[in-house]
């Protein structure tokens, strides 16, 4: 049975985890991967971990969040709208030494398993071009200073850190005292994945994946956290390393009074979804059930359906008591536009609805709900 444990700051949150990777806790762990929904705190939590590592000049945090994807920004020449540039920020410590370490050879290399792109680094003005070839009339053509989308960026961003990670782990191997990252102790990883599609979430997993595994089989003494609000990137990190790398997993929540609870998901990778039944035990608990929680509760059985191999959500119903009205209602009301941000609430008869197919649904499945979801929880489901 999974274990849960409040904590009144991040701060002390961040405390627990360097515990853990360091062996001040019952045993020493080499990952810990945690999941949690935007809003939580994971960015700042990812400052705190890093704070509690500076002292004076010194610190061994090399880290990825949204401040390392804002020392990247763009200039789009506004008065000619032709010479298009990614400019990163000279002036911080994470590009110390980079033209010796030839960038584009080891950005490359990751970056073109993703897009069909080329680059280029300007050492001299911090900017980074970009071009594509094509094919026009069986003659390549090159297009420069192309402005690449938003996933492609952060993409780029990412391979460029991912790259810094690899020299890291090599300087921190080599046992040398020079080096511009061989101060690195620990890797953090808040959310890598934003703006791009499944598929290239998957692939961002498994390449993370190999790395801390690399990590591993080296022998460094480099440990990682990495944190993330996407459901799918977290069930692949954990199947990619549940056998090959000691870690601990957890579900990281915030309540309303601004505490926080770790869960340990235990062997529970699905247990983003386990809270999010939890969350709508407490909508029905507290009656006060709208529209879009049948949006909600549809996609909960979409993907129980999907677990157990159903082709259609019907399966996860039948046999229930009115399983003809329950399926009538889901496919009616679950495919309203309802928005949670202009929430209206349902009428008594819609609501007596809602609650017979919920706790049908729950008896016959039998979830476990963590006691923890039932204590001043703040309901922010989709």
């Amino acid at each position: 049975m999974s274990t849960s444990t409040n904590y009144s700051t991040l701060n002390e949150v961040a405390l627990n985890y360097r515990r853990t990777l360091t062996g001040d806790n019952t045993s020493e762990k080499d990952l810990i991967l945690f999941f949690a929904h935007n809003g939580t705190g994971k960015t700042r939590l990812s400052m705190e971990f890093k704070e509690l590592g500076k002292i004076d000049d010194s610190r061994d945090t090399l880290y990825f969040n949204a401040f390392t994807e804002d020392l990247f920004s763009w200039n789009n020449d506004l008065e000619n709208d032709r010479e298009r540039v990614l400019t990163f920020n000279k002036d911080s410590a994470f590009f110390d030494g980079l033209q010796e370490l030839e960038m584009e050879t080891r950005i490359g290399g990751l970056f073109q398993n993703y897009v069909d792109l080329n680059f280029f680094i300007n050492y001299d003005d911090y900017t980074v071009t970009f071009s594509r070839e094509l094919i026009i009339n069986n003659s390549t053509t090159t297009v420069e200073n192309i402005k690449i989308s938003r996933g492609e960026e952060n993409l780029f961003i990412w391979c460029f850190f991912i790259a810094i990670c690899e020299i890291a782990i090599d300087q921190v191997n080599s046992d040398e005292d020079t080096g511009a990252y061989n101060w690195v102790k620990y890797i953090y990883i808040d959310d890598p994945i934003s703006s791009l599609d499944e598929n290239k979430a998957i692939a961002v997993a498994c390449d993370l994946g190999r790395l801390i595994k690399k990590i591993k089989e080296d022998g460094s003494k480099v440990k990682t956290v990495v944190s993330t609000h996407h459901s799918l990137f977290f069930n692949v990190m954990f199947n990619e390393l549940k056998r090959h790398v000691k870690n601990k997993c957890y579900f990281l929540h915030s309540k309303k009074d601004e505490t926080y609870i770790l869960q340990d998901t235990g062997d529970v990778p699905f247990f983003h979804h386990i809270a999010i039944i939890s969350q709508l035990k407490q909508v029905v608990d507290s009656g006060e059930i709208y529209t879009h929680h049948f949006n909600t509760l549809r996609s909960i059985l979409e993907k129980t359906a999907s677990f157990f191999g159903y082709e259609r959500i019907d399966k996860c119903i039948q046999g229930l008591d009115d399983e003809v009205l329950f399926n009538r209602a889901l496919n009616l009301f679950s495919h309203g536009k309802y928005s949670i941000y202009n929430p209206k609430e349902m009428g008594s008869d819609n609501k007596d609805l809602f609650k017979k197919i919920f706790e049908g649904f729950l008896n016959k499945y039998e979830f476990y709900l963590p006691e923890i979801f039932n204590d001043e929880i703040e309901t922010n489901i989709e």
